[in-house]
């Protein structure tokens, strides 16, 4: 099977091989295993610092560039180059037995218009962002999610989508991802809430993550009188000014902010942590508190995308808004309910730990088979 894959994350070159973004990779890999070739049209250059790893399968790689259009000049070079593109995603499709498209994003929308011309070709869409249909989002992306499922337009695909959400079209299937195996699943210990309260978040220190917002809800809970700490896992453009946050309001001892780590390490956090924190202001499945969940990591994540799905509107963690003093007073009112939690951990761990990448696998290979 020639398998292409549509994406905006761009494919980099080093070391004579080739990568990309580490979760990105890790599912492609799983596509990839059963492949014989494997063909990607993304960009190839990216400017930021990235956490990246080598693809197991090494793909073809089509190398276009990025569109932006943050500026009236970066604007017309995009419309300038998308003729290009369009080019270059006509060729690929030709080429392909089954076409994958990685959505939101401007490389995605274009993948979408051009797969309207392939309609007796299998195609999946892996739709990453919020599918809520009553979400407020750019136009761009409610555009792919238009096209994506009307099935007049679109034919032969299965779109991929976090959460099961209602009156959507046939093609339409609610997905998930993964990070353990079914072979990873041990038993945790019951925590005990009586003592420090340990609290991780886990993901880039970037302004959509809130970051900020998770380190003054923990000052709150301190100021309050809560025996409390929190550990931050990921890197970003916000960390040096977190750390100097931290400093300034002498949080030192309560609060320590460790950048990337590999995986074994926040395995370890988890497993010991009585919470992982992730304020966002959006989410696609927020793979970091799936993860949490599965050692029984109760979750306090605000209301956005299949998040309430994901806790069980509130039986699997905790919902919290996304102002400070509501927020904590939300969770303060759950850490008090300490036979809740209890209850709460287990349900997490339970529904979590049937997500696993055995599961994933045996997914990915029925959408290839289709």
């Amino acid at each position: 099977m020639k398998f292409l894959v549509v994406t905006n994350a761009p494919t980099l070159q080093e070391d004579n091989c080739y990568k990309a973004y580490a979760p990105y990779v890790r599912e492609m890999d799983i596509w990839g295993d059963y492949v014989e070739d494997f063909k990607i049209i993304s960009p190839t250059k990216y400017n930021e610092p990235l956490l990246t790893i080598s693809f197991k399968k090494q793909p073809i790689v089509d190398s276009i560039p990025n569109l932006n259009f943050s500026s009236i000049l970066s604007t017309f070079i995009s419309f300038i180059l998308t003729p290009v593109i369009i080019f270059k995603l006509f060729r690929g499709m030709l080429w392909a037995d089954h076409i994958h498209l990685r959505c939101p994003g401007n490389i995605g929308l274009l993948g979408c218009f051009v797969q309207l011309f392939f309609p007796k070709k299998t195609k999946t869409a892996k739709y990453a962002g919020n599918w809520d249909p009553n979400a407020k989002q750019p136009l761009s992306y409610k555009l792919q999610k238009w096209i994506l499922s009307d099935t007049n337009l679109t034919k032969n695909i299965q779109v991929l989508v976090y959460g099961d959400w209602v009156n959507q079209t046939k093609n339409i299937k609610p997905f998930f991802t993964a990070t353990y195996r079914s072979s990873e699943i041990e038993t945790v210990p019951d925590r005990a809430y009586n003592k420090t309260l340990k609290f991780v978040f886990i993901g880039s220190l970037v302004v959509g993550k809130r970051p900020l917002l998770a380190i003054k809800i923990i000052e709150q809970l301190k100021i309050k009188g809560y025996n409390i700490s929190l550990e931050l896992f990921g890197d970003g453009v916000l960390k040096e000014k977190l750390i100097q946050y931290v400093l300034d309001k002498n949080l030192s001892d309560t609060i320590i902010i460790y950048g990337n780590q590999p995986k074994e390490a926040i395995k370890k956090a988890l497993k010991v942590a009585h919470f992982s924190i992730l304020p966002s202001k959006s989410e696609g499945w927020p793979k970091a508190i799936a993860e949490a969940m599965f050692f029984g990591c109760i979750p306090v994540v605000t209301k956005i995308s299949c998040v309430p799905y994901m806790l069980d509107y509130g039986n699997r963690g905790v919902l919290i808004p996304s102002e400070l003093e509501s927020a904590t007073n939300k969770l303060i009112k759950a850490i008090e309910n300490k036979a809740q939690l209890k209850l709460q951990s287990k349900a997490a761990l339970k529904w979590s730990q049937h997500y696993t990448l055995d599961l994933f696998e045996n997914e990915i290979l029925k959408l290839l088979k289709h």
